[in-house]
């Protein structure tokens, strides 16, 4: 019996999408015209917007290597994944451990289409990909091939790289992050960045006010505010940082001709106690 053709998959591709235009941003060619007209819209706003985006994943990097190869984690639950761009997580994970096991999630289909083909595991780990909204944690928490993959009585590190600041305004961030830690045990980490306006706030809101004019959230938050997502969690030296200053590589990746207030975002790594 022929099997029924599933329906076409809506990209949503005449208005911006966020993780289309960090892809871009990071020289990537996954974007359409509604995506590219944002970016430029983003980058009259905010010059070193790609700078930004390309700080960001630095951090991915730079955290991922010290849960694996420092904090010995062997689990990775990374929501809000993006458009892969190697080295991907998976990649800088089992580079220093081999049989680490990765779980991505994300809300968008075409993320889904290129995770398929390039979220590859080593072969002694397992990499999985699902999708998933982060605005309904269970549906992550509860998905059979997180299961089939993560051993959620062991520590887990949750990786939440620049989403938490899309967030619809509906949701509450806080809730949704302490859901999540809470059915994870003594032992896992988070690790996030997020978007502030510490430092350009007027950048930042004309930024906003474009992707809220097509119908995207985007909350930055102070560093204060930033800080509560931590809250009962022993934060890993140096702490709360902008980006480029938390953990650098010697030599970074243009880092050090960067000022503290450059790149407005704040990232950390936090373990559950």
């Amino acid at each position: 019996m022929a099997a029924t053709p599933k329906p076409p998959i809506d990209l949503h591709t005449d208005r911006p999408h966020a993780a289309r235009v960090y892809d871009l941003f990071l020289g990537g060619k996954t974007n359409y015209p509604a995506d590219r007209k944002a970016a430029e819209q983003t980058l009259e706003a905010l010059p070193n917007a790609a700078m930004i985006a390309r700080q960001n994943r630095a951090f991915m990097h730079r955290a991922a290597r010290y849960l694996a190869a420092e904090a010995g984690i062997r689990q990775f639950l990374d929501i809000g994944t993006g458009i892969p761009t190697s080295p991907n997580l998976h990649e800088v994970v089992q580079a220093s451990t081999p049989q680490a096991r990765i779980v991505y999630a994300d809300n968008d289909p075409i993320v889904l289409a290129h995770s398929r083909a390039l979220h590859t595991s080593h072969p002694d780990g397992r990499t999985a990909y699902i999708q998933a909204d982060l605005c309904h944690p269970q549906e992550i928490l509860r998905h059979p091939q997180l299961r089939g993959v993560l051993d959620l009585a062991q520590p887990v590190a949750l990786t939440l790289v620049a989403v938490l600041h899309w967030l619809p305004p509906e949701y509450d961030p806080y809730a949704i992050v302490k859901e999540l830690l809470g059915e994870l045990p003594t032992g896992s980490y988070l690790a996030l960045t997020h978007v502030t306006n510490d430092f350009e706030p007027d950048a930042i809101e004309t930024v906003s006010e474009n992707f809220e004019s097509k119908g995207s959230h985007v909350n930055a938050r102070s560093k204060a505010e930033v800080l509560r997502f931590f809250e009962g969690l022993e934060l890993v030296e140096p702490g709360l940082e902008v980006v480029h200053r938390w953990r650098p590589d010697e030599p970074d990746v243009g880092a050090g001709a960067l000022s503290d207030t450059d790149i407005p975002l704040y990232g950390g790594a936090a373990r559950k106690v």
